[in-house]
């Protein structure tokens, strides 16, 4: 019988005893940490590299969607949350299983028994996801996870229009709405296809398909994008596009 290895990620100490109460059915798996806040889970999973984590959403530190995106190892996952159905529709299509709080034995079995029927390493459309942008290399991520509310949407990286620094965050502008990433925006430059996002400011990164026009005023330039957002070329940045300029 091969085991699998455990932890579970919550912060409420009540939580975490009926996960331990519902565990001792399965000998097959092997509790080999418990967590109460996102930070510790991130360096858990990281460092025992579990077959399962049972995730908490909202935990001091990191929240659950965090902790996906920063982690290196991926295991499988069973979120344990006390959200709605509504708030969690999203990942339902994304085959991620959750425990609504409270949830009885029987359902838990069930999500239990999902998981380890599954071949290898799978966790479907949100993984494949959370791997991109921790690994990039090569390839880069089509799609990428942002917080929105309570929930995670997937945006077409081809969407992003430009990235506005915030401090150690990073805006996500679409034509249409914006986004708050928790990652500054240099590790999101080294994250996104230099062919198409480039640096033309400090605080800027934008999407070379959504450049409408350039032009100088005095001695500056300045770059518009096909929603009529103007912004400024640092001349420190001036030769990123230049090297569009034919």
């Amino acid at each position: 019988m091969s085991i699998k290895k455990i932890i579970i990620a919550d912060d409420e100490a009540a939580a975490r005893t009926i996960l331990l109460q519902y565990l001792a059915d399965f000998a097959e798996l092997e509790i080999v940490a418990q967590c109460q806040d996102g930070i510790e889970a991130v360096a858990a999973i990281d460092r025992l590299e579990p077959d399962i984590v049972f995730l908490d959403i909202q935990m001091p530190g990191l929240s659950g969607f965090q902790v996906l995106r920063q982690i290196v190892h991926v295991p499988q996952i069973i979120f344990t949350t006390a959200y709605d159905q509504y708030a969690l529709k999203a990942f339902d299509s994304n085959a991620i299983d959750y425990l609504l709080k409270p949830y009885t034995r029987e359902r838990f079995n069930q999500a239990v028994s999902k998981l380890l029927t599954r071949q290898g390493n799978d966790l479907a459309k949100i993984t494949a996801l959370t791997d991109a942008i921790n690994q990039p290399g090569q390839t880069f991520p089509e799609r990428i996870l942002l917080e929105n509310g309570n929930k995670m949407i997937s945006l077409a990286v081809q969407d992003i229009a430009w990235l506005a620094a915030e401090k150690d965050y990073t805006r996500v502008h679409t034509l249409q709405k914006n986004f708050l990433s928790n990652y500054g925006i240099g590790i999101l430059e080294q994250r996104l296809n230099p062919a198409v996002f480039i640096r033309v400011h400090r605080s800027h990164i934008v999407n070379v398909n959504h450049i409408r026009e350039v032009y100088k005023e005095n001695s500056d330039a300045y770059l518009v994008l096909s929603n009529d957002v103007s912004l400024k070329v640092s001349r420190g940045y001036i030769d990123n596009l230049k090297k569009l300029m034919y």
